[in-house]
Formats: C-alpha cells, sequence, structure tokens
C-alpha cells in the first residue's frame, strides 16, 4: 500500500486495518477476471465498500410521520438542558456515586430521587433502564412465588410482545385474572384474595380504549380494600405523565401524583415518552416498599448509567418550572404546537417540495390527524397539517425522501405520502437538501 498514494486518505478516516480488510476483498472480486491493477479504481471500490462502516447507523432524520412520540425513531427528544448533563457526565468523573461531604460511597438514586418525590408527593422513588425493568423489578421484589391479582381488561401488550401474563412469568410470580375483558367489578378482586395474595396490580391501557358496556375498578375503590387486606396496590401507568397535559388543551393522562393520592403504593412509569426525558422507568411510592426494590439483586443489573441519570436529573429539573415547559421541553412544545401554526409552516414548505418533485407528483396542503405515540392517549388525536403528495410511484418517491442527506420519514395511507409538518424543528435544514432530492433513482 505504500507505492499507492491514493489509498493514503482513506487510511485516514477508516485506518489501516480496514483497509487492508478491504483491498484483500477487492483482490478476491478481481481475481480471474484479467484486470489490470489500477491504483485508482482500487481506491474507489475499496472507498465505496468502507463507506457504511465510516458513517454512523444511528443518523439523524426528519419525522414526518404524524407521530410524536415514534418508538422506531427514538421516541422524545430531549431538552438543551439535558442534552449539556449528558455531555457533562460523558466528559469527566462525576459525582455519580460518591458523597462530597462525607468523602466516602454516595448512591446513584440520589440524583433523582428528591426530584421525583417532589413532583408527585411520593415517599421515595428509584429509576431502572426502561419500565418493562420498572414493571418487572417490582414484582420481583414484591411478589416472587406468589400471586397478584390484575383485571383481565388491563392484560395489556405494548411494543415488542411484551406482556403483563409474560413479565409476571419472569419475575417468578403467578397472575390471577379478574372480571371480564369488558367488566370488572371491586366484588371479582375481593373474591380472588387468598393466603398466597402478594399484591393487587392496575395496569392503565396507554395504547388502547376499551368503549361500550364497560365497568373497571378506580384506585379510590381498590384501595380501601387492599388495606383492609393488607396487600400492596401497584399501578403500571406505562407512559406516564407529571403534569396535566390539560394545561395545553390536550386530553387528560392520569399523572403519578393523582396515583400517589389515591393511595397507591407503587408506581411506575416512562422516562422518555410524555416526560420528554431519557429512556427510563421510573418507580416511586411507600418508603418501605421502594426500599425493598431498590434491595434487589435485579436492582444492580437494570440500574442507570451516569449519562442518563444526569439526563434525567435535568429532565426533572424543568418540571420544577412548570409554566415554562412548553418553551423548554421539546415533547411538550410539538404536542401543544397549534394546528394553525403548523398550516402556516407547511404554506412555506409546499412551493419548494413541488419545485424539488418536478412535476413527478402532486402536492397539496392537507388537514390531518396525527397521534402522540408509545402507547399515550391512542384514540385521541393531534389536529395537524401536512404536506400531501399524490402521483405514481409513492414507494418510490418515499425512499427518495429516505435517501436525503437528513433523510424524511412520512408515511403513505390511502394512496398519499404525508409529511405532517408538527415535528418539523429544523426548518432551514429541511429546506436546504430539498434541492438534492433524487426521484429518478
Amino acid at each position: 500500500m505504500a507505492g499507492w498514494p491514493a489509498l493514503t486518505p482513506l487510511i485516514t478516516r477508516v485506518g489501516r486495518p480496514l483497509v487492508i480488510e478491504a483491498l484483500r476483498a477487492w483482490v478476491e472480486a478481481k481475481r480471474g477476471t484479467g484486470e489490470v491493477a489500477d491504483e485508482t479504481a482500487c481506491a474507489g471500490w475499496c472507498a465505496a465498500r468502507l463507506a457504511g462502516l465510516a458513517e454512523p447507523s444511528q443518523r439523524r432524520v426528519f419525522n414526518l410521520t404524524g407521530t410524536v412520540l415514534h418508538t422506531n425513531l427514538g421516541r422524545a427528544l430531549l431538552a438543551e438542558e439535558a442534552i449539556a448533563a449528558a455531555a457533562t457526565a460523558m466528559r469527566s468523573p462525576t459525582t455519580l456515586e460518591y458523597d462530597l461531604l462525607g468523602g466516602a460511597r454516595g448512591e446513584r438514586d440520589d440524583h433523582i430521587a428528591p426530584w421525583l418525590k417532589r413532583l408527585t408527593g411520593a415517599e421515595a422513588a428509584t429509576a431502572v433502564n426502561n419500565n418493562a425493568a420498572a414493571v418487572l423489578l417490582v414484582l420481583a421484589a414484591l411478589a416472587a412465588g406468589r400471586e397478584v391479582i390484575v383485571s383481565r381488561g388491563e392484560l395489556i401488550e405494548i411494543g415488542g410482545a411484551f406482556r403483563i401474563p409474560d413479565i409476571m412469568k419472569q419475575a417468578g410470580c403467578r397472575l390471577v385474572e379478574v372480571g371480564t375483558t369488558n367488566r370488572t367489578h371491586l366484588k371479582d378482586y375481593a373474591a380472588a384474595i387468598g393466603p398466597e395474595t402478594a399484591a393487587i396490580m392496575k395496569v392503565h391501557p396507554s395504547n388502547y380504549a376499551i368503549a361500550g358496556f364497560t365497568k373497571s375498578v378506580t384506585a379510590a375503590e381498590l384501595v380501601p380494600l387492599a388495606r383492609d387486606k393488607g396487600l400492596p396496590v401497584i399501578e403500571d401507568l406505562g407512559s406516564g405523565t407529571l403534569v396535566d397535559l390539560e394545561t395545553w388543551g390536550l386530553p387528560h393522562e392520569p399523572t403519578a401524583r393523582e396515583a400517589i393520592e389515591a393511595g397507591i403504593d407503587v408506581v411506575t412509569f416512562s422516562g422518555d415518552k410524555l416526560l420528554g426525558g431519557p429512556q427510563a422507568g421510573l418507580l416511586v411510592g411507600r418508603q418501605e416498599l421502594i426500599g425493598r426494590i431498590a434491595k434487589h439483586p435485579l436492582k444492580r443489573a437494570l440500574r442507570l448509567d451516569k449519562v442518563r441519570l444526569a439526563a434525567l436529573e435535568a429532565t426533572l429539573r424543568l418540571y420544577g418550572d412548570p409554566p415554562r415547559l412548553i418553551e423548554r421541553l421539546p415533547t411538550v412544545r410539538a404536542l401543544a404546537r397549534p394546528a394553525a401554526e403548523v398550516r402556516v409552516v407547511a404554506e412555506r414548505l409546499l412551493p419548494v417540495v413541488a419545485t424539488a418533485l418536478s412535476g413527478e407528483a402532486r402536492v397539496a396542503i392537507e388537514p390531518v390527524r396525527g397521534q402522540i405515540g408509545s402507547g399515550a392517549l391512542p384514540v385521541d388525536l393531534l389536529a395537524s397539517f401536512a404536506i400531501a403528495v399524490r402521483g405514481k410511484g409513492l414507494d418510490r418517491l418515499a425512499a427518495a425522501f429516505r435517501r436525503l442527506p437528513i433523510p424524511v420519514i412520512g408515511r403513505i395511507s390511502d394512496g398519499t405520502l404525508y409529511f405532517d409538518l408538527r415535528t418539523l424543528d429544523d426548518e432551514a435544514a429541511f429546506v436546504a437538501q430539498m434541492d438534492k432530492l433524487d426521484v429518478m433513482a
């Protein structure tokens, strides 16, 4: 390779071992072809082969699907304060488990527990790497080897085939189903309580709704029964939130504080959905129960690292000033964005997209209904506006938008390619790359 200077820039960019690997592949590919070795052609071949390795596989995209918290596209966008806190934690040693005052070992939960207690009214709090882990840990710590009662109408399945019956099995406890799919009464819970009962569990149906002839038991009804029987009540809020979304004209979603005030003993919810922070599973509740949960061996396996703890603490700190959340928290800002404002953006971008498509399709502005996503408020939709693309070969056109330097992800529905602009967070970057759209590739 010393005699082939054309390879030097490639070696500088990706390293000598990978270039040698590519050269060997080039030799094998050309073996028996009779082609004369050409330095420039070889360098180009190797560069093309290594192009994918030189770029990150996880790339920035424009999420114009109409789903604000899109699981496949990373859910919540972090606030600038959380990004800065995470970057600081990545660059330096931190007081992750160190008590500066005493000069001794500290506890990593101390970075987020005071904020969670303040914001929910709970006696104690801890955190793990996601809400599924939180549910698993609670059940393993409080109910292993015993029974947990759950309404049949709350036996949820979320993305990735996560099912409550399966997680109970993994946690080592036994599921006792009560009621029916559409109706469960307090007497159903009462009749199921026995000597092997360890807890009663409520699961918020955050990604579906049962309508019509229905009945469910509220925490206000369930807690007195559980207290009388000496049993804890666990509630999985799923997406979960720390503020009343009605503040911004959105439908009500149960908050963690409401669950604690209703007497629920342990509440679990997500950090990276409606809360707008990093991926995390948050657990709040009674001191004695959270203490048992925190000491369980699974807690160490599921704990958060310093980077996510830093981002989570910074996010929680923003909730200390609720009126400013809409300015500082991207998730709240996107959810609360007025449809009229989205339409103004669509009017600016319509001619840009039309020009980029060069007559290959018809474009128009249309009202659409988007989703919050990630299992939050599945029935309630967000009024928005989208650029609607119609014509032949919509899959080809959608692929062309995905090939842009910052891929643009829309959705195809009813013979139309929609780009919902509610979540467009960088209009200038979107416009700047439209001249690179190649619909014929």
